[in-house]
């Protein structure tokens, strides 16, 4: 198994628990750069993606990697291509000092600089179904009236579902058909970034300056703005001059904007303004239409009733149909032959099984309070504010039904409360259930991020 190929396996089991946004911040130029009997180097394009990787995601990558080669026992992480000792084993690289960023590794040749966009992202490979009508059929519309009509456009709906496909089409089309159209993609957590970092070197005004003279601006996963008052601040005041102008605004999230808490009124209403479209969950045929475009695009041939094997028992999104024909290619790589439907059927067993794991009170916990944008530990405190005391209810309800576990048991995993306080808050936020759709898709959307968790 060669470098290129290990790498390929282990992003495509990264991507499985990440979002697009983060996926695509803190793995994209990312490679393998050498590996001996136990180590292996790998290379990021800057500083900050390094220390993030060595802090964040190294545990994660490490299990990876030992699934397909159990001797390494240690990753190392450089920045940029270093000059390796070729004589000595990875453990003495020697890395050049004043090394370039910008020549440290070959370029995506698939990522336009200038736009952010990913040219293998288009409406033609946007495979449509009951599930992305609405959303399809408004993002077709934009490209022929931009910022004329459904401006902001807001697509939501969960991980790895496509948002991501049918924002960047919207792009490349437009860019097509106006060459001189200024156009920007971006995901929330690298624009918040960037403001960071403009505040600090003081060059914020400059950096609005640049998207104000945007004609379409797409911002990805916005959610991510949420308790960042600054940045908030910083996004009304793009919004509005971008709005004032005519000029197309178009974003997604995991959840409507209603939705999305701790997000300044002011921009809630900003983004209900002008047309909300959701994308659901892909049915069977949509599901199978997907995995043969993305074997086309492999050069890859599979069986008709091995890809029905995997479009009927992986239904929650894209991201997983992918990463299944992701391991099945790899298998087809290591042993240079295409498996057969029994042969699949062993590959992804493990894969298959992952879902129907035995939720955890832990997982629960952590995903309520990741959605509604606290910690865990606020879950637990003796907090009155109503940014917690709602959390806190859904915990419980969701502790209930998922868990199963006792009320008493519900009290002493938050907190030590009373099974009198459980029992109010189950009935309450199982009402508001059955009564809201507003809460109706939050339980949804919090169920999906469970289910999908990686650490279950």
């Amino acid at each position: 198994m060669t470098n290129e190929e290990l790498w390929k396996a282990v992003l495509g089991e990264m991507e499985l628990s990440l979002s697009k946004a983060h996926f695509t911040t803190w793995f994209k130029s990312t490679s393998i750069l050498s590996k001996d009997a136990n180590s292996i180097l790998i290379s990021t394009p800057n500083a900050f993606v390094k220390e993030w990787l060595e802090n964040k995601f190294n545990r994660k990558i490490l299990d990876s990697i030992r699934h397909l080669t159990p001797d390494v026992r240690e990753i190392k992480y450089v920045i940029g291509v270093p000059k390796i000792d070729l004589r000595q084993d990875i453990s003495k690289a020697i890395l050049e000092k004043d090394f370039e960023e910008k020549t440290s590794l070959e370029p995506d040749k698939d990522i336009d600089k200038s736009t952010n966009l990913n040219k293998r992202y288009s409406f033609e490979s946007y495979v449509i179904g009951s599930n992305n009508e609405l959303a399809h059929a408004a993002s077709i519309g934009i490209t022929k009236n931009l910022g004329k009509i459904y401006n902001p456009l807001f697509i939501y709906g969960g991980v790895g579902l496509g948002k991501t496909h049918l924002l960047q089409s919207i792009g490349n089309r437009v860019v097509a058909d106006n060459k001189d159209c200024k156009v920007l993609y971006i995901p929330a957590e690298k624009l918040t970034a960037d403001l960071i970092s403009s505040i600090q070197n003081r060059t914020i005004e400059d950096l609005k300056s640049q998207y104000t003279k945007l004609d379409l601006m797409i911002i990805d996963d916005v959610q991510f703005i949420a308790g960042k008052e600054r940045t908030q601040e910083i996004v009304f005041s793009i919004f509005n001059e971008l709005h004032g102008k005519n000029k197309q605004i178009i974003l997604s999230s995991d959840r409507p904007p209603k939705a999305i808490p701790a997000l300044e009124e002011r921009l809630r209403s900003r983004f209900e303004g002008g047309m909300i479209a959701d994308i659901g969950t892909p049915d069977f045929e949509t599901r199978l239409a997907i995995l043969k475009i993305k074997s086309i695009e492999r050069t890859y041939h599979l069986e008709d009733d091995v890809l029905s094997y995997i479009a009927t028992n992986i239904q929650k999104n894209v991201r997983e149909l992918e990463g299944a024909l992701n391991r099945v290619m790899a298998f087809s790589q290591i042993y240079n032959k295409s498996p057969g439907l029994k042969e699949v059927k062993s590959i992804l067993a493990t894969y298959l099984n992952n879902p129907y794991k035995k939720t955890s009170p832990q997982s629960v916990l952590k995903n309520v309070a990741d959605f509604y944008n606290i910690s865990a530990a606020d879950l637990i405190k003796r907090s009155r504010k109503k940014e917690v005391v709602r959390p806190r209810q859904v915990a419980m309800f969701l502790l209930r039904e998922e868990t199963k576990l006792s009320f008493p048991e519900i009290g002493q995993k938050l907190g030590g409360r009373d099974h009198s306080t459980v029992i109010h808050a189950c009935e309450k936020i199982k009402k508001e259930e059955a009564n809201d759709e507003i809460m109706r898709q939050e339980m949804v959307l919090i169920k999906e991020r469970i289910y999908n968790s990686f650490d279950k």
